[in-house]
């Protein structure tokens, strides 16, 4: 990924008379970003921006905040389900990367509409990067498609995201800022708070038979991030970007292949009427939708080469 430019620096017009300044003390103002929800992902950005970017980033615990500082951000303390603490967003930044889930329940997204309420207000914001879900598709069939594929979500967790990326698309119109999306797959990494399918290997939970079996999408978290960073230097308005690697395996293959480099041992298969009893409605809800993204935009367009272009190279040795 190409290093992000270099801000301008403008001379100032000499006063009549007066010789120019040829060599003015002054310091190229860096752009700001501010990212919404500053997890794992937004730590990881944090640490490829800092410190060419003025990087302001927001949280709704307060124990974070020296945690957030001492990775060199200015943390601001809010709460998305809180509209009236927003209002010290607006006019904050030139750029922000959305990386705040909607609420657990309810058909919309009151997070992203309080957000882009108090965006609109300060009239700064020109470039948006919101990270999304390859869940807006539902189930493909294990199908493998592009970003041209209508979506059509099968749960109301996914509608959620449907509607916050419809929301993000007016703001862009509306206020004249480019929106980009990513959608998202399962995120690994061994670093990363049950990020990691050792996890799950270590419980026993069963997958399904090959036969039953769906096909999954997956990304490294650091990957992520970095294409997070690329989609907020390279982005195309209203574009959206599938964020996945170039793996395309069926669940029950990533976890023997997981198990295989872990030295644990592979996760017992079921067929579907037996995963019905055993799993739980979330963990089913996965085991129902089968897809195959293409990433060739991401790749084009975004110039991101990945450093763990599958599950095999990201999961060996860790």
């Amino acid at each position: 990924m190409p290093s992000p430019p270099k801000p301008p620096t403008f001379q100032p017009k000499p006063k009549a008379g007066l010789k120019p300044n040829l060599k003015p003390n002054l310091k190229p103002k860096r752009p700001t970003l501010l990212i919404v929800g500053c997890g794992d992902i937004g730590m990881r950005v944090l640490r490829l921006l800092v410190p060419r970017w003025c990087v302001v980033a927001t949280t709704s615990q307060l124990a974070r905040v020296s945690e957030l500082r001492a990775a060199g951000a200015r943390p601001i303390v809010v709460d998305l389900d809180e509209p009236r603490t927003l209002h010290r967003l607006a006019g904050l930044a030139d750029a922000v990367l959305h990386l705040a889930p909607p609420p657990a329940t309810g058909e919309g997204d009151p997070r992203t509409q309080a957000l882009l309420r108090a965006l609109a207000r300060g009239g700064r914001v020109r470039r948006l990067v919101y990270a999304s879900t390859s869940g807006v598709y539902g189930d493909a069939k294990g199908a493998r498609f592009d970003e041209t594929r209508p979506v059509a979500p099968g749960t109301v967790r996914a509608q959620r995201r449907v509607v916050a990326e419809r929301m993000l698309r007016d703001f862009g119109r509306t206020c004249g800022a480019s929106v980009s999306i990513l959608r998202v797959p399962g995120i690994y990494a061994a670093d990363r708070v049950g990020g990691h399918p050792r996890d799950r290997l270590l419980r026993g939970t069963a997958v399904l038979r090959d036969e039953d079996d769906v096909f999954t999408n997956h990304i490294h978290a650091d990957d992520l991030a970095r294409a997070c960073v690329a989609a907020l230097f390279r982005g195309a308005a209203g574009r959206v970007y599938h964020a996945c690697d170039d793996s395309e395996l069926k669940m029950g293959a990533y976890f023997d292949l997981a198990a295989d480099l872990c030295g644990l041992p592979r996760p017992p298969r079921v067929a579907r009427v037996d995963a019905e009893r055993q799993l739980s409605p979330m963990l089913l809800s996965f085991m129902s939708e089968s897809r195959r993204l293409d990433n060739h935009r991401l790749k084009r367009e975004l110039g991101l080469r990945l450093r763990h272009p599958t599950v095999a190279e990201g999961l060996a040795g860790t």
